[in-house]
């Protein structure tokens, strides 16, 4: 009964996604005839039907049909087809993000829900008060950061948030969908439906008006302001909801702790970006303070209309009569309205607060008269409940229970900080600090010369004693001083803000011991680690494992690290958690896909043996991105196949450039992606793990021999092939991509034809665009292959993969993944990039090891998943993918047209570097999870 309605809400969701993307494709048809003229819409449409043949057939006929289409088109008309094809996308997106939001019928009724979570941890016995232990000791956070690879401007996603809200009220106004333009509709509905989709007309038409690039790269406080408009839009207003929702089903009288949080990287990441700097987080706090109290003052200012209550019809507490009296509201009008007095009394205070904090950036609110500051967001939390209590002892619980209820809530979880925001630095430039300080302190340059062990000793000597080792009368080099700053600047944020302002600093590249202790050396002379007796830590310091190296030989550090005295005492000052961030794109980028993925499963494993040993808590933060090759792939899906024990209520997990938008940028879909992380953590905890019970042993050592293949073939291919480097840089947009304004971070840590010196977000990014995706796949198929071994001996083998599918979620998962790669990837248009290769015998060399691998990566995935096609287990992508395929493969064609011309100069460059621009990002839009 519930599969068959969920099956006909789907089919319904499915309709009406279909009715919506057509609408929008037609009034973009419409915008494109009206504004660039008829004959350009047909030559749109006469691309696209040929780029579908072209994919149908594969043949020379097709092909040399489109390269004639394409190459006849001068510089604004290249310009313009690539614009159509891009806004179809974005449109198609919208439209998207928006069913997926109401994709649950009934409400919350599907896989990821909160409440088929709870009902599930029922089903296992646990009743609502373990439920409620479990989330007192949780915490669940995604964390935003700023990596490139969201290519739309703020003003484009502004139209698409637009969008969005009059394609919303169309499709209610209408019914099931919105192809009608509401002309011949009669009803109630009928008005509402005409008008809007006159605005979204206009909508259009002013994205088509919009410029999609940015004429210069956006500066870090640009990508702070985007990033707070999340806030704005999403987190403030739904959050609050989220805890209510799950307070509510909980069944009790209960406030459950603020265990669900949003952090961020953006400003306070400065690995490999010069541009962050101590300012710069100080500032993007500011920032962060004005809009947590905007929010604030703006839900004050709206409770004050609300609660006209007079004190004729309802009892007043003497803690509220006590509240009103400290107003500064003394209006006669408000003499008999307590609520209202005590409400004005707190937005002033709140007011002088904002006036205190924000040290910029902030719009000064007029309060009715002055009043002092409030010193902790506790002291405005203790006179809202004060309201709280009056309400509820006067009968009017149903009123507490309103926006006040959320406007507690999102003090309790925002705080006058709104965001934690993490700081992260490379481990080489503490080396490089803590070896000046230690020289200028000693007169002796030494440190640079011991061994790990001699390090630790020094370090360990250090952070027992007080003496302090920076002086104001030293003058140190640039890179130090901004050291010493960023965590002086910590320091003064814990002192304005509360510690929960920058409570963690995480270590990039960790690769023993000692990069943690210098980290530590680092915060005590900031005034972060009080040494002594007792030795006291305020911020959590988070080694980051990222190559395949650190990943084997993470548990060995941290049992060391647990070793040390000194160390072990700091962890019981932060109750004995420690939390790990494991790499996903630089292991991925090091070691391929499938060895990434198992190298990551053993590290947790490895991580959960160590802490269960020494007795400390373990919390997992996984720097995922937005492919699969950068461990991106379905959140509910992936926490539920982690190890067993790795989870244990505690979740850190990145959202980067453009899946943010496509998660958080609408407040359904955003209460729906949230919901999901918290419903996960909940399973994974209470139910288990992602593990194979009895069949692990034997499992592994599967995994074992596949991984090893699959690291030599990758290994072979990528960091031993002669001339690959050259492939690389041609057959991919990877130079035009790094000439995009899209992030303020450079794509590559230092200036190299490396690829280890490439950042793994443009390394991805690259491959994606040319459709050949190898860092998603490649490796897993010569793996397979060679594991099946001979025809004899395949059945058996092949039948042990299947049981691996069936039954171990981990490698289930891993499979998964494939299918969604698989189904992206089009060999067909990556040879078309290949012949981009300006060495023939290269490109064919390279481009026939990549074809051989995809074929026998597709058998293996088809042999192990049992699947009769791709995305079979996943209708709604392969819906998705098969409305966007036609305008996808076009912008392909072009990309390739394009570079061909601007790399032999022939055209305006400026025009053709613009239209490649264009092309990446539409085909970053398409394919959704680019980089």
């Amino acid at each position: 009964m519930v599969k068959t309605r969920r099956r006909r809400a789907g089919e319904q969701t499915g309709r009406a996604l279909r009715e919506d993307i057509r609408l929008l494709g037609r009034l973009l048809g419409d915008t494109i005839r009206e504004q660039a003229g008829d004959p350009m819409f047909e030559l749109v449409e006469r691309i696209r039907r040929t780029a579908v043949h072209y994919r149908r057939e594969h043949d020379a006929r097709s092909r040399k049909a489109l390269e004639v289409a394409i190459g006849e088109l001068a510089g604004p008309q290249a310009t313009n087809v690539v614009r159509a094809f891009s806004y179809f996308h974005h449109l198609a997106n919208i439209a998207e993000d928006r069913h997926q939001g109401t994709a649950r019928a009934p409400a919350g009724d599907g896989e990821g829900s909160l409440s088929v979570a709870l009902a599930r941890l029922r089903e296992a016995g646990l009743s609502s008060r373990q439920v409620i232990a479990l989330l007192e000791r949780a915490r669940v956070e995604p964390v935003l950061t700023a990596h490139p690879t969201e290519v739309q401007r703020k003003s484009i996603l502004d139209r698409h948030h637009a969008i969005a809200a009059h394609l919303g009220v169309a499709a209610v106004a209408g019914g099931e969908g919105t192809s009608s333009e509401g002309s011949e509709r009669t009803g109630p509905g009928a008005a509402n439906v005409t008008a809007a989709v006159r605005a979204l007309r206009r909508e259009i038409l002013i994205l088509w008006k919009t410029d999609e690039l940015r004429v210069a790269k956006p500066t870090v406080l640009d990508e702070v302001d985007h990033g707070l408009a999340y806030f704005r839009s999403t987190f403030l207003a739904i959050i609050p909801r989220i805890y209510a929702g799950l307070e509510d089903a909980l069944g009790r009288e209960i406030r459950l702790p603020a265990f669900l949080r949003i952090g961020s990287w953006i400003a306070g990441d400065r690995d490999g970006n010069p541009h962050v700097t101590h300012e710069t987080t100080g500032e993007a706090l500011a920032r962060q303070t004005s809009v947590a109290i905007e929010h604030y003052l703006a839900e004050i200012h709206a409770l004050g209309g609300e609660l006209g209550l007079s004190a004729r019809y309802s009892d007043v507490s003497p803690e509220l009569s006590a509240l009103a009296a400290r107003s500064p509201d003394r209006g006669k009008s408000r003499a008999e309205e307590p609520f209202r007095r005590a409400l004005t009394g707190i937005y002033a205070r709140l007011v002088a607060t904002a006036a205190k904090l924000a040290e910029s950036g902030t719009e000064t609110r007029a309060a009715v008269g002055p009043a002092a500051p409030y010193a902790a967001p506790a002291e405005l939390l203790r006179d809202l409940n004060t309201i709280e209590e009056a309400l509820r002892a006067s009968g009017a619980a149903q009123v507490a229970d309103g926006r006040l209820r959320d406007l507690q809530r999102a003090i309790v979880v925002f705080g006058f900080h709104l965001a934690a925001l993490d700081v992260r630095q490379h481990s080489n430039v503490h080396e490089r600090a803590v070896r000046e300080i230690l020289a200028r302190a000693s007169g002796l340059d030494v440190y640079g010369e011991l061994d790990e062990r001699g390090r630790q000793e020094v370090l360990c000597r250090e952070l027992a004693t007080a003496r302090p080792l920076v002086s104001p009368y030293i003058e140190y080099s640039a890179e130090t001083a901004e050291v010493l700053a960023t965590v002086n600047m910590a320091g003064a944020a814990h002192a304005r803000l509360g510690a929960e302002a920058i409570p963690n600093y995480v270590i990039s590249m960790t690769a023993g011991p000692s990069d943690v202790l210098e980290v530590a050396l680092l915060l005590k002379e900031a005034g972060l680690l009080v040494p002594g007796q007792e030795p006291h830590l305020a911020i959590n310091i988070i080694p980051l494992f990222e190559t395949i190296e650190d990943l084997r030989g993470c548990g060995a550090i941290m049992d060391r690290l647990f070793s040390l005295p000194v160390y072990r005492q700091l962890l019981e000052s932060r109750g004995d958690l420690q939390e790990i961030m494991l790499g996903y794109s630089d292991s991925n980028k090091d070691g391929g896909f499938l060895t990434s993925n198992w190298e990551l499963y053993k590290a947790e494993r490895d991580l959960v043996a160590v802490f269960g040993q020494h007795g400390v808590r373990l919390r997992l933060f996984h720097g995922r991105g937005g492919t699969v090759g950068r461990g991106g792939g379905p959140s509910y899906h992936a926490v539920r196949a982690q190890p067993p024990g790795s989870v244990a209520g505690q979740l850190r997990l990145t959202e980067q450039g453009e899946v943010i938008a496509s998660k958080y940028g609408d407040p359904d879909v955003g209460t729906r992606n949230l919901e999901t992380l918290v419903a996960a953590t909940l399973e994974a905890t209470a139910l288990g793990g992602g593990g194979a019970g009895a069949d692990e042993e034997r499992f592994a050592a599967v995994m074992e021999e596949l991984s090893g293949r699959a690291f030599a073939a990758y290994r072979a291919f990528v960091y031993e092939t002669p001339g690959f480097i050259k492939y690389f840089r041609e057959a991919t947009p990877i130079n035009e991509i790094a000439d995009l304004n899209i992030g303020s971070r450079p794509s590559a840590r230092k200036s190299s034809d490396r690829i280890e010196d490439l950042r793994a977000i443009p390394w991805v990014f690259s491959w994606g665009q040319c459709r050949q995706s190898i860092p998603g796949f490649f490796g897993f198929g010569s793996a397979v292959h060679a594991f099946l071994g001979v025809p004899k001996g395949r059945p058996a083998r092949a039948k042990l993969l299947r049981d691996m599918y069936r039954r171990w979620p981990f490698f289930r998962t891993v499979v998964d993944k494939l299918d969604m790669v698989l189904a992206k990837t089009d060999m067909g248009i990556a040879e078309r990039y290949a012949d981009l290769v300006s060495d023939t015998a290269l490109a064919r060399r390279i481009f026939s090891r990549i074809r051989a691998e995809h074929d026998q990566t597709r058998k293996a995935f088809f042999l192990i998943s049992g699947a009769p096609e791709l995305l079979a287990s996943n209708p709604t992508l392969s819906s998705s993918l098969r409305n966007r395929i036609p305008y996808i493969d076009p912008l392909n064609h072009l990309q390739v047209d394009l570079l061909r011309r601007l790399r032999s100069g022939r055209g305006d460059a400026d025009e053709l570097r613009r239209a490649v621009h264009l092309t990446i990002n539409g085909v970053s839009a398409g394919l959704r999870n680019s980089g």
